[in-house]
């Protein structure tokens, strides 16, 4: 399985430079690299892997006296194509989520809510590697 895994090259995540969703994109990428090659190179690129994303900042539960959110949550969407380099065909189209939360400590503490949300980013990066992992697993071991 790991050879079929290192045989899928990731076609940059588009997003806007210095933005969140670049950050997130960065994470993604890597934490798939990592994933599928474990740390080495590529062999031999069989496939392209296409993905497109999009995230949101939700507040959750909000504190009725200041009106400032209590908790927040993340939420990163993700839809990807697998594409046979040799032919240029369409083998996989899917899409997965992950919904991270995080506390937001107050107003005095901003660095601790950007970091919260931060965590929460990289968590959710996380999440949507490894459902990317596993569904593209289930593809090569039965051809669906």
């Amino acid at each position: 399985m790991q050879q079929r895994f290192a045989s899928v090259g990731i076609i940059p995540i588009a997003a806007s430079t210095g933005t969140l969703g670049a950050r997130v994109a960065v994470e993604l990428q890597n934490a798939l690299a990592y994933d599928f090659t474990g740390g080495g190179g590529q062999v031999g690129k069989a496939y392209d892997l296409k993905i497109t994303m999009t995230s949101q900042v939700q507040q959750v539960i909000v504190d009725i006296t200041t009106a400032r959110p209590d908790m927040q949550q993340f939420g990163l969407n993700a839809s990807y194509t697998l594409i046979e380099t040799a032919t240029g065909k369409t083998v996989l189209n899917s899409s997965t989520f992950a919904r991270v939360s995080f506390d937001n400590p107050g107003q005095q503490q901003r660095f601790a809510n950007a970091r919260g949300q931060r965590d929460a980013e990289t968590r959710a990066a996380r999440t949507i590697a490894d459902n990317i992992k596993s569904r593209l697993a289930s593809y090569f071991v039965a051809g669906t």
